[in-house]
């Protein structure tokens, strides 16, 4: 299975079908599709060929008129419509269902010399009508969040043709330190790019230029408390301070990290394995969680009993409360709980 930015690619203006469909729930794959198939196509403002519509403030009227009218001194013209999110299963609805009704009209016959494409962040209502027009008539490329080996092929070939090398576990490390997420991951190797005068990405590189997210920085402060090391914890909550992190923050990326730590926890000991743990969380929580935070915390919390991941949970919000209420000074209530989670991890 090819990802939706490679298929995408074998677009151009002179294989553009009649009707072209971009969506998907990976936002970061879809962000760079758009972006690469604009330019395929020569997509230019300034073009009397080309007509774009924000659908989220579009006048419908305008957009009717310029479905039927013929092209300027050429065969056909092409008509974008991005952000149709009335397509799409996000709540707010920009369009009356009488315009929906005659955009549906329009698809049931429409006028040859006028070439559509449609940009649909987000996952497609397939309850709609119009969904289901569109599906039929259209050629769809959707966005899907990639499995991991689809990530790997898709950068390991990018990385290629951009002339990239990578040395021992540095691939790895960036996948890692990009979250497995597509957006960060071609970030970060636009970065690399730039960064270094030969084509040979090391380990090295990646500590260097790619810095560390107040994700990274947690789960860091996370095992620092786990394996006793108050005094590098101190150390590093300090060092976040004084970069301008709130200690609220703090404790919420700290609590989502013991929430996550805890359903593990659950699904092991019910017997799930770790691909049933993906699929049982996804379902919980309305997106698919990434597959190696699932890894890291089941590595994570094996010595870790469930009544003490539940305990560090409430030190967490009580410190949270106390703050919010005024109890005491931040500091000294963030420290306060981390040393009671450390106290109680041996």
């Amino acid at each position: 299975m090819m990802l939706a930015i490679e298929e995408s690619r074998k677009l151009s203006l002179a294989n553009l079908p009649s009707l072209t469909l971009f969506t998907g729930v990976d936002q970061g794959q879809y962000d760079v599709m758009k972006t690469q198939v604009l330019k395929q196509i020569g997509y230019d403002p300034a073009d009397l060929n080309f007509a774009y519509f924000d659908m989220k403030e579009v006048d419908y009227k305008s957009l009717e008129l310029e479905l039927v009218s013929l092209p300027f001194f050429a065969d056909e013209k092409i008509v974008v419509l991005d952000h149709f999110l009335d397509i799409t299963t996000a709540k707010k609805r920009y369009l009356t269902d009488d315009e929906l009704k005659s955009f549906e009209d329009y698809l049931e016959n429409p006028v040859p010399s006028s070439k559509l494409v449609i940009f649909a962040e987000g996952k497609l209502d397939s309850k709609r009508r119009l969904v289901k027009l569109l599906k039929r008539d259209a050629t769809v490329f959707e966005a899907l969040e990639p499995k991991e080996q689809e990530l790997r092929a898709y950068f390991q070939k990018w990385a290629q043709e951009q002339g990239l090398s990578f040395d021992g576990k540095s691939f790895e490390q960036l996948l890692i330190k990009s979250g497995f997420q597509f957006s960060e991951i071609q970030k970060n190797l636009l970065f690399l790019q730039s960064y270094k005068d030969s084509g040979l990405i090391t380990e090295e590189d990646i500590v260097e230029a790619i810095p560390k997210t107040l994700q990274d920085n947690i789960f860091d402060l996370t095992q620092l408390i786990l394996g006793n090391k108050i005094d590098q914890a101190r150390d590093l909550v300090k060092d976040l301070t004084l970069q301008g992190e709130d200690e609220i923050k703090l404790i919420a990326i700290m609590l989502g990290q013991f929430r996550l730590y805890t359903q593990v926890k659950i699904l092991q000991e019910s017997g799930q394995t770790e691909s049933q743990m993906v699929s049982s969380l996804g379902h919980y929580l309305g997106r698919n969680p990434n597959p190696y935070q699932i890894k890291f915390a089941l590595r994570d919390t094996r010595g870790l009993s469930l009544n003490f991941l539940q305990d560090s949970i409430r030190h967490l919000i009580q410190a949270d409360y106390q703050i919010k209420t005024g109890v005491y000074e931040k500091g000294y209530l963030f420290e306060k709980a981390l040393l009671q989670i450390a106290s109680q991890s041996n």
